[in-house]
């Protein structure tokens, strides 16, 4: 025990760092496991197109969707999520893909969604830029 004090004394620098990262990743796990929506690849995304015909939720802002989206999303800015839940709850049985344009404004979106008890809610990872470096299709609007 006492060379475990002598190392965090002369290396406190080190130890500091440990903790941090420890404290992290703890973080990561435990809100991986209470999260209540699940995260996809964007093949994922298209597989459940292609098996589920799901609901895809872009939230990011109007300017951004025009320039380029997936075929059917609904644009629903995340500044305007809150007051447009009301119309997506016809949606709440069937599964819902949210997504951004880097996929953390997605994330932000489903813990929103999901504390309405919506049932199938999933945030595609990497958001548009993925769907866009995986060559898939993107639909521009005026």
């Amino acid at each position: 025990m006492d060379r475990y004090i002598e190392f965090v004394t002369n290396h406190w620098l080190l130890f500091i760092a440990l903790m941090v990262v420890t404290f992290l990743l703890l973080q990561e796990l435990f809100e991986s496991v209470l999260r209540k929506f699940e995260m996809i690849s964007p093949i994922l995304v298209v597989a459940k197109m292609n098996n589920e015909d799901p609901v895809i939720i872009d939230v990011r802002e109007v300017n951004e969707f025009k320039a380029g989206h997936i075929e059917g999303a609904i644009n629903t800015p995340l500044s305007n999520l809150d007051k447009e839940l009301g119309k997506l709850s016809k949606y709440k049985h069937k599964p819902l893909i949210v997504v951004c344009q880097t996929g953390t404004r997605s994330t932000t979106a489903c813990k929103k969604i999901t504390s309405l008890d919506f049932e199938k809610v999933f945030s595609m990872t990497g958001g548009m830029q993925a769907w866009e470096e995986s060559k898939y299709p993107i639909t521009k609007s005026k």
